[in-house]
Order: structure tokens, then C-alpha cells, then sequence
């Protein structure tokens, strides 16, 4: 398991060891690990090469949580005829495509062309996870905001994943056998429009109805610059304020299909999300 002291990583190997399943988390820095579990652990930073063929060593299944454009030093070192579940994500689609995006592309382009059997999840924006940034920054946004100012109205579609739906993916991924490299997009039932979704976190998070008022994009994005200067604001980046003004809507039936996955839904999954046992 790579990456099993990140977000996704965690909530993996917590599901996985509930279920008896025994795992050999592969992380770079042991402290961390320490305070998230036990057990034993294989030290590798994913630039050295040596120390990772040393951790991957004798491995049948490899889990990589860490970010796609590490799929080809994992190939490298790794058993050939291991199978893979690789962490990609839907940001490659994206018509602004960032260091992120072209990550996860050329990861996708290296496993594709290894012809090892396993997958590529590309899940949508993931929420509900212990201490992630999507949800929960927005929730932070708004307690802040008087009004939300959103690009062309909220208008385009987003279809984020909850975090226990992705372990799920990535638990049926693990128990299925795969002939070659595949990929599979893994996103939440149904698409909604964004103003909805900032409207549903809201209301999750127990906040007030928020004051929506649709702006032009060049006009958030100069106001946002500011934000990476100010401390009490979450930062807004301007590739974030464009990727709004996209759809991000998927066909989940090859993940239904495929890993027999049925996704939550959004009203439900902000309500574990924001359940008092989740909170700080």
C-alpha cells in the first residue's frame, strides 16, 4: 500500500485491516504513520529507486494512493506480474490542465503502455475524508462569506465521490483480476450543478442559505490573487475559478458494472461528512 498515510491511503488501510485483510503500508516518513496506526511498516521515498524495489519486494497486489505521475517508478519497481490499482483522477479531462493534470496523464499513458493487468481509478472530487480540503474548505468559505460569488451562475455540473465509495472501488478493484491495464472513471450517483452543491454543503454544515451571485470569471479571478497572501481565507487559485466554468459529469455505469459499486448519495454522504463525530 502506497500512500497509506494520505487521505485515501488511511481510509484504506483502516477498511481494509477491519476487514482482516493484512497490508504492508509503504511510507516515506514513519512519524506520521506512527499517530494514523501500527503494525509493520516498509520505508521508501518514491524517488529512490533501490528503497522502493526493496518495499515492493515478493508483492501480488500493489495499491499506489500517491499521485499518478508516480505510476512509472512504481511500475519500475515492482514485481512484473503483480497486479496494480493505481489512484488517478478526473482532472485529466480538464480543458485547463495544470502540473496535477498532466500528472495523472502521463501516469495513465505509463501504465497503459506497461501492459501489467491491474486499473487506474480516476475518481471525481472526493469528499468526506478525515481532515480533506474539498468539502470542508468550502464549508470554512462559507462561514467567512456573506455572498458566494460563483462563475457563470454555478451553472456547470460536478459529481463528487464520497470517500467510503472510493474504498469501496478500490476494495473491489483489489479482488478482481484483470487481464491488462484498464482505466475507470469512479464519481458519486448523479451530476448536479454547482450552486446546488454549495447550496447542499451549506446546509450540511448547518449554515445559512448562502447569497449566490453569478460573476465573471476574470473578475473572481483577479479578486482571488489576493487569498494567497491573506491568512484568515482559504486560498482560491485561478485554475480552480476556470475548471468552474466546466462540466464535470461522468457515466457510472462502467463502475457499476465493473466493481458492482453503487455510490451514495450527495445528501447523505455530507450528512457523514458533517456528522458530529467527523467534525475537527
Amino acid at each position: 500500500m502506497i500512500g497509506a498515510s494520505g487521505r485515501t491511503g488511511a481510509a484504506l488501510c483502516r477498511a481494509l485491516r477491519g476487514a482482516g485483510v493484512d497490508i504492508v503500508p509503504v511510507i516515506r516518513d514513519p512519524a506520521k504513520w506512527a499517530s494514523l496506526g501500527n503494525g509493520p511498516v516498509r520505508v521508501a521515498d518514491l524517488g529512490d529507486h533501490a528503497a522502493l524495489t526493496a518495499a515492493l519486494h515478493g508483492a501480488r497486489h500493489v495499491v499506489s494512493c500517491a499521485h499518478a505521475r508516480h505510476a512509472p517508478s512504481v511500475l519500475a519497481a515492482a514485481p512484473a506480474d503483480a497486479s496494480y490499482v493505481f489512484l488517478g483522477s478526473t482532472r485529466k479531462f480538464t480543458r485547463w490542465p495544470d502540473a496535477h493534470g498532466r500528472g495523472v496523464q502521463a501516469g495513465e499513458a505509463a501504465f497503459l503502455a506497461s501492459g501489467r493487468a491491474g486499473v487506474m481509478l480516476h475518481p471525481t472530487m472526493i469528499y468526506g475524508a478525515e481532515g480533506e480540503d474539498n468539502v470542508q474548505r468550502l464549508a470554512a468559505l462559507l462561514r467567512r462569506l456573506p455572498i458566494v460569488p460563483l462563475p457563470g451562475g454555478g451553472r456547470a455540473l460536478v459529481q463528487p465521490i464520497h470517500q467510503d465509495d472510493l474504498t469501496s472501488c478500490i476494495r473491489a478493484a483489489l479482488a478482481r483480476d484483470w487481464s491488462g491495464p484498464e482505466t475507470l472513471v469512479v464519481a458519486g450517483p448523479e451530476p448536479v450543478a454547482y450552486a446546488e452543491f454549495v447550496r447542499e454543503v451549506a446546509a450540511a454544515a448547518g449554515l445559512a442559505r448562502p447569497r449566490l451571485v453569478p460573476l465573471p470569471a476574470w473578475l473572481l479571478i483577479a479578486a482571488a490573487l489576493p487569498t494567497a497572501l491573506l491568512p484568515v481565507v482559504p486560498t482560491i487559485r485561478p485554475a480552480e475559478i476556470r475548471r468552474l466554468l466546466e462540466d464535470k459529469a461522468f457515466d457510472i455505469g462502467p463502475m457499476v458494472a465493473t466493481l458492482g459499486v453503487q455510490p451514495i448519495p450527495l445528501q447523505d454522504g455530507l450528512a457523514r461528512t458533517f456528522a458530529p463525530q467527523h467534525k475537527g
